[in-house]
């Protein structure tokens, strides 16, 4: 039997870590290994209630020991997390690194569907669906092609020029990874074994990662000017297009410089906001995606206690 994993850094309240944790062990995860970033006892003492669970805290003692200090980007904090859980992980057989808004979301059983990959497969690319405001409702990326940047522009008329595949988040993925080898380390996005990157690269089509992105237009805007300046609209992202020299970073700052609050959510209401009209573009191109993660049940059904 096909034994996996997933990791986290986890800076969340205890809800969101919690629906994160039994939404994996619910889909069959062996091992649930969150890296808190912060106190949380909350959170710590509830996921140590589940024995697939294990919790590293990342004090300063932690950090001292692994790096002589807290590297100030969260960033980085993430991969060495990741790759110490590898390091750890001689009873796994697969390990994916995910932030806890990321859910795996299968057409098949995760084992089943990392079992038939080939024995050479070392890493394994799921790629990503991003939720609409409300996390019913996603949309898949606009493949990449000829057609890419007429289709953005239909989806998106104001803003899509300046989205990677209709995204304001990453459409690149994340690898699960074959686990019990030497010389790996996790990335973000990527693995490295050695000097190579992504090795034995596979992608499948049988599962998706769910990315909740936001919640609604509050929840966007309260992470807005932390993701604008260190997260995933920050400055030295490139553009969607080459041939364009403003990047998502420019976009929102020029409308809160000229529009305020106003101005990010004109650009909200294009390309985040769940709403009929949005929902009927997507469908057009078979990019609507709907799914019920059911989060309260889950977590409900692992943590009763929570």
């Amino acid at each position: 039997m096909t034994r996996w994993g997933v990791v986290a850094t986890a800076k969340a309240p205890a809800v969101d870590i919690m629906n994160f944790a039994a939404h994996h062990l619910q889909l069959g995860a062996a091992r649930v290994h969150i890296y808190l970033d912060d106190d949380n006892t909350h959170a710590e003492t509830t996921l140590r209630s589940q024995k697939s669970c294990l919790v590293t805290v990342c004090n300063q003692t932690y950090w001292k020991n692994l790096r002589g200090k807290r590297p100030p980007k969260h960033q980085v904090r993430q991969l060495f997390n990741a790759t110490d859980a590898y390091a750890r992980t001689d009873d796994l057989d697969w390990l994916i690194h995910l932030d806890v808004d990321e859910f795996l979301w299968p057409n098949d059983t995760v084992a089943a569907i990392l079992g038939r990959e080939a024995d050479q497969t070392f890493c394994l690319r799921i790629r990503p669906w991003e939720a609409l405001s409300g996390g019913q409702a996603f949309k898949a990326f606009v493949p990449d092609g000829k057609e890419r940047r007429q289709l953005s522009q239909k989806l998106y008329p104001t803003f899509g020029r300046y989205l990677k595949g209709g995204f304001i988040s990453h459409i690149a993925g994340k690898l699960f990874v074959r686990c019990g080898f030497q010389n790996v380390q996790l990335r973000i996005h990527n693995v490295r074994q050695g000097g190579t990157q992504n090795p034995g690269l596979s992608t499948t089509r049988a599962m998706s990662v769910l990315h909740l992105h936001y919640k609604d237009w509050d929840d966007w805007l309260a992470r807005y000017h932390f993701r604008h300046q260190m997260g995933s609209y920050r400055p030295d992202l490139p553009p969607a297009r080459k041939d364009d020299g403003m990047n998502l970073h420019q976009v929102l700052g020029h409308l809160e410089e000229c529009d305020g609050q106003v101005g990010l959510k004109q650009f909200f209401d294009e390309v985040c906001a769940d709403t009929p009209a949005h929902r009927e573009r997507l469908d057009r191109f078979d990019l609507l995606k709907l799914c019920d993660l059911q989060l309260e049940t889950t977590r409900a059904r692992w943590f009763p206690d929570s």
